[in-house]
């Protein structure tokens, strides 16, 4: 038990600093090639923080976990809504550019919704079983090049993020942190599988609860890093921007992808989880439009950060 706990947080560790390599080394890459902060904060640095949910997901699908595949990516989700978002707002107000406001939010509540109605085949369409399929798949990762090709026509029109300046690295030493990345994420996405999955049955959790809370808190991690560090210097777009991105990529790129590789069976249960993730989304659109618009006040944070609270609690007992 106790080998197992240390292997499990090796494992966080590793996705961790694994996913630090990567982004380090392939922003390094493309600044070479004169690519924008901006370009580079929504295509590598997003990739980036959602490698872990990546890896750990491919791992959960390749060894027949399917709660902890979709309990990861619906966890994480909260997480990053309610948890990171509650903690960055308390930290500093969030101020929102409008295109997050009309566009991402929105496009984020497409997400959920989307996936609510792909895998409740029974209750949709009369099939025998809930999966997410292949051609589930494909539809999600469609939507996921059209996300792309919004966030490539809006980089045309909107202002530059005042980023962190990108350190340039020698090409071997870039190309050295990227590959380094890549072989940890996928060394410490299977330690954290593997041995959070064990200590869950070795008490009698079930997957679904494993999938939505440890795996969905340690995965998200990067965000949470990378969201508080951005409110505590002020740079409030890419705090909210970080979490409503990543949720928009873990549902169309890391489940599609996932369901791709091997179709995932869905347990409904999973619906309460995703009602909260859906519900928890359009509040954050109304605090949008309340008193001070375009800014996640304190008191509006409290609510996201109590909600998760009275989340986890529910779970708990139910777990």
């Amino acid at each position: 038990m106790i080998l197992e706990l240390i292997l499990l947080v090796a494992g966080f560790i590793v996705l961790i600093k694994g996913a630090d390599f990567l982004v380090s080394g392939s922003a390094s890459v493309a600044k070479k090639y004169n690519v924008s902060n901006l370009a580079i904060g929504l295509t590598v640095v997003a990739f980036g923080t959602s490698m872990p949910e990546m890896l750990v997901n491919i791992m959960s699908a390749i060894s027949g976990y399917n709660d902890a595949a979709f309990g990861n990516i619906i966890g994480s989700n909260n997480f990053n809504l309610l948890f990171i978002l509650g903690v960055a707002g308390l930290i500093y107000p969030l101020v929102v550019q409008r295109s997050t406001v009309a566009f991402e939010i929105p496009i984020s509540i497409v997400a959920a919704g989307l996936l609510f109605f792909l895998v409740n085949d029974r209750m949709i369409s009369g099939h025998d079983e809930n999966i997410l399929s292949r051609l589930d798949g494909l539809v999600l990762i469609i939507f996921f090049l059209l996300f792309l090709l919004y966030v490539w026509r809006s980089m045309k029109t909107s202002t530059d993020i005042d980023q962190e300046p990108v350190k340039i690295y020698s090409m071997p030493k870039s190309l050295l942190f990227a590959g380094a990345g890549i072989g940890m994420l996928i060394g410490g996405g299977n330690l954290v599988v593997e041995n959070a999955v064990s200590i869950a049955h070795r008490y009698g959790l079930s997957e679904r609860l494993i999938g939505l809370t440890i795996l969905a808190a340690g995965t998200s991690l990067p965000e949470l890093a990378t969201s508080a560090v951005a409110a505590f210097k002020k740079q409030t777009d890419i705090a909210i921007g970080n979490v409503i991105g990543s949720n928009i990529f873990n549902i169309f790129l890391i489940l599609g992808v996932t369901s791709m590789i091997n179709p995932l069976p869905y347990n409904n249960v999973l619906n309460f989880d995703i009602a909260v993730l859906i519900g928890s989304t359009i509040l954050l659109m109304i605090f949008m439009f309340t008193i001070n618009q375009r800014k996640l006040d304190r008191w509006e944070a409290f609510i996201l950060l109590a909600a998760f609270i009275t989340y986890t609690v529910l779970l708990i007992r139910e777990g």
